[in-house]
């Protein structure tokens, strides 16, 4: 190098502007660098040998008899758990409970209750006593049956309070029964699924999203509660996973099966407070969220709910049928699909 560059980069390295630079590029080079290791360590190495029936016999799995609950309780009963699967059908309680001690010859219980109302908590509290809980999973929860805006959803006030019950009265509830035993012993996992629907405001689902952005914030501040009492709470946002709640039939690789989805997110407990679960989620996560602002997050999140909507007034009655027609069709639809859907989910 020639002695005048020399003298111009020494120059150069007396200016502010060089040193602010200088100073960026290597926090930007070290944040990336954070990132690719701590990447690495959740979505390639995990912590799969994590849960274990160490932290306590018994798992419990509410909503556990389809999706992502009945998925959890397998599971957890391939890892050597006792399971206590609690859900609205005995029917289908019992079928998937004598599924659990047939594949992974484990011990079940099971609680038929409706989470939707709020005096079945003695119950449930009466059948967990005396055992010795190290996985809580709160997976109860319902959605809208289709996009609505807030004052055309049908029984409005019922459908508040049910799904306020479900999704946010069940998730306290049974950390308060279950955590005491945990703080006692020291040890256990609490894992709340929430949904990404809760990362930020969704249109046409606000009292659904609301609901889950509260399961977020609930399980973080709880976390940063009781983490030095060795006990993890983790808050669980998946993304689309191809359920019943969903309605989606055929997985791809950003709407995994429950299955896959589960497996994945159970890798990260222990390393992540707040999880998407997935790679694909969490890469899905990072752009909603990191590079794309919230406005136009929300902003196209009223775009599609409101085509969905659409779609459904034509579908039903064509796109050349009368406004009042469509109106009709879509609180029938509704009515239809709430009795439909609270009969499946919980």
């Amino acid at each position: 190098m020639e002695l005048s560059n020399v003298v111009k980069i020494l120059q150069l390295a007396e200016t502010p502007l060089y040193w602010v630079g200088a100073v960026t590029t290597a926090s930007l080079a070290l944040w990336l660098l954070y990132h690719i290791i701590s990447g690495f360590r959740i979505w390639v190495l995990g912590n799969g040998d994590f849960l274990s029936p160490k932290l306590g016999k018994w798992a419990v799995v509410t909503g556990a008899t389809d999706g992502i609950g009945k998925s959890y309780a397998e599971e957890l009963a391939r890892r050597g758990f006792s399971i206590m699967l609690i859900s609205r059908s005995q029917e289908k309680l019992d079928d998937v409970a004598k599924s659990l001690e047939s594949l992974y010859n484990v011990e079940t219980k099971t609680i038929a209750v409706d989470f939707g109302q709020i005096d079945i908590y003695p119950k449930i509290d009466a059948a967990l006593a005396g055992l010795e809980i190290g996985v809580l999973v709160n997976n109860v929860g319902i959605s809208y049956p289709y996009p609505e805006f807030f004052l055309h959803i049908p029984d409005l006030d019922n459908f508040i309070n049910t799904m306020i019950n479900v999704n946010i009265t069940s998730v306290c509830q049974m950390t308060r029964l279950v955590l005491p035993k945990m703080e006692a012993r020291a040890k256990g996992v609490i894992l709340n699924i929430s949904s990404a629907s809760g990362m930020y405001p969704v249109p046409l689902l606000t009292v659904y999203s609301s609901t889950k952005a509260f399961v977020d914030f609930f399980s973080r501040g709880l976390q940063a509660e009781y983490n030095c009492k060795g006990i993890i709470i983790q808050s669980v946002l998946p993304f689309f996973v191809a359920t019943k709640m969903t309605k989606i039939r055929k997985p791809t690789l950003d709407k995994p099966t429950p299955e896959r989805y589960v497996a994945a997110a159970l890798t990260t407990v222990g390393l992540q407070d707040q999880t998407n679960g997935y790679f694909p989620h969490a890469v899905m996560g990072w752009a909603t969220t990191v590079l794309v602002p919230i406005k136009l997050v929300i902003y196209f999140g009223m775009r599609m709910n409101k085509a969905q909507r659409g779609e459904l007034s034509i579908d039903l009655f064509g796109a050349d049928s009368n406004p009042l027609d469509q109106k009709v069709a879509v609180w029938i639809h509704l009515r239809a699909s709430v009795a439909l859907f609270s009969s499946q989910t919980y």
